[in-house]
């Protein structure tokens, strides 16, 4: 009888894939210097491991093992290759030693393993690909997550995302993208990069665009150890910290924002009890690194800084909304945006009344990028309600209900449009 049944055996052979898969592909890419390639020979020491680990008993090591599995498919690739292009040389002696590692080598295979994965995180998210191809090509080399986990995640057909993994790697050949880290010169604008596409999974998850449900959980974890990941990687960039600090205190949240049956909470109404005191901590921890690295005004560490005001009020009354108004005014000149504009709205609607607030909510009206985003009237329904103009909020939230394309979200702008035309009022 087989004394490892399939199912805990390809359980574990997931699990180890999972943690390991991004270093792998880094290890791979570094020898090929081509990330396609260097996926489908990772993807073949899975396949390997699917099909002897339930014979043979899972090593001792199995990250080692997924690991010197894909390096021996690639050092055969490589003479393959070489063969090919009828280079006389002594391919042997040339491989031998540095490049066959044996079954024990596991220490020699961790060398520059840091390095691998940094060159790995600014290929993926390299310019020249489209944002969305960066978010799924990212996902599927750092995050190790299938091609129909991004699709279910982001609610795009399982085809489209296939499509956009296969044109980034065919994208990222064809322009030759050397698999290295950005000279001094380039680093701030590549890195920006790879912080946006981290930045744009935490905030799917965190507030799903679409869907039933309010929030995806994996997505947020995903984005998390991705954060901290590149914060290993770039000690002294104070906006990985920063974004890091901003997903560490968002992420303190989540048990708080959704009732037992998935019903949303807002910010205001949450239990603050149930807030994770540790990630805060670990957020706070994060910010003050940012900070000391002189990057107190970089556009992550700002909007850190407003979690941290919500973080450190223990009940909602105690929330110091002048402070962050004032942050968001210092996001508005290194972050220019209709969005962030919304959000001071809001923050002063908070700490100068609402007719405040209505004021500069009411000058983004005309604004081509919210024109379709239901924040707006939702904001501006909010601070209708406040000022007992009941009829223009309720046709502000209904408004809201119509442009959001989340489940959750349009149940509770209904509600709210419900409220205002309440005879109670």
């Amino acid at each position: 009888m087989d004394t490892h049944p399939a199912d805990p055996v390809r359980r574990t052979v997931e699990a180890v894939w999972r943690m390991e898969a991004p270093r792998i592909v880094a290890t791979l890419a570094r020898m090929l210097r081509d990330v396609g390639l260097a996926e489908e020979l990772a993807q073949d020491a899975l396949v390997a491991a699917l099909e002897r680990w339930p014979r043979d008993g899972v090593p001792d090591n199995p990250g080692a093992w997924l690991t010197t599995t894909a390096r021996n498919r690639a050092i055969d690739r490589l003479r393959h290759l070489r063969l090919q292009q009828d280079k006389h040389v002594d391919i042997a002696y040339e491989l031998e030693g540095t490049d066959m590692p044996g079954p024990d080598d596991s220490e020699r295979l961790q060398d520059d393993i840091g390095d691998d994965l940094l060159r790995l995180v600014f290929t993926a998210c390299h310019p020249v690909l489209s944002r969305e191809a960066r978010v799924a090509l990212t996902l599927r080399l750092l995050g190790g997550l299938t091609t129909e986990e991004i699709a279910r995640a982001f609610l795009v057909p399982e085809p489209t995302v296939a499509q956009r993994i296969v044109r980034a790697k065919r994208t990222l050949a064809e322009r030759q993208v050397p698999f290295e880290v950005p000279r001094r010169a380039d680093l701030p604008e590549r890195l920006s990069s790879v912080l946006e596409v981290v930045y744009l999974v935490f905030n799917e998850g965190y507030a799903a665009t679409a869907g039933d449900d309010w929030m995806r959980p994996a997505l947020c974890e995903e984005a998390l150890r991705l954060g901290r990941v590149l914060v290993g990687l770039a000690p002294a960039e104070p906006e990985a910290h920063g974004l890091l600090a901003l997903m560490e205190l968002q992420a303190s949240r989540m048990r708080a924002r959704t009732r037992a049956d998935g019903t949303p909470v807002l910010l205001l109404e949450q239990d603050r009890a149930r807030w994770d005191r540790w990630l805060i901590q670990r957020g706070l921890r994060a910010l003050a690194r940012a900070e000391g690295l002189g990057g107190g005004d970089g556009p992550y560490a700002l909007q850190a800084a407003i979690a941290a005001c919500h973080a450190r009020a223990l009940h909602a009354d105690a929330t110091d909304w002048p402070r962050i108004a004032g942050l968001y005014a210092r996001l508005l000149v290194v972050m220019p945006s209709p969005v962030v504009a919304l959000n001071q709205a809001v923050a002063v609607g908070m700490a100068a009344g609402p007719a405040a607030g209505l004021a500069l909510a009411d000058a983004l009206r005309d604004e081509p990028v919210l024109a379709q985003y239901a924040a707006l009237p939702a904001v501006r329904g909010d601070l209708l309600s406040k000022l007992g103009r009941l009829d223009e909020a309720r046709a502000q939230f209904e408004r809201a209900a119509a442009l959001t394309r989340n489940d959750r979200e349009r149940d509770i702008m209904r509600a709210r449009a419900a409220d205002c035309a309440a005879p109670s009022h």
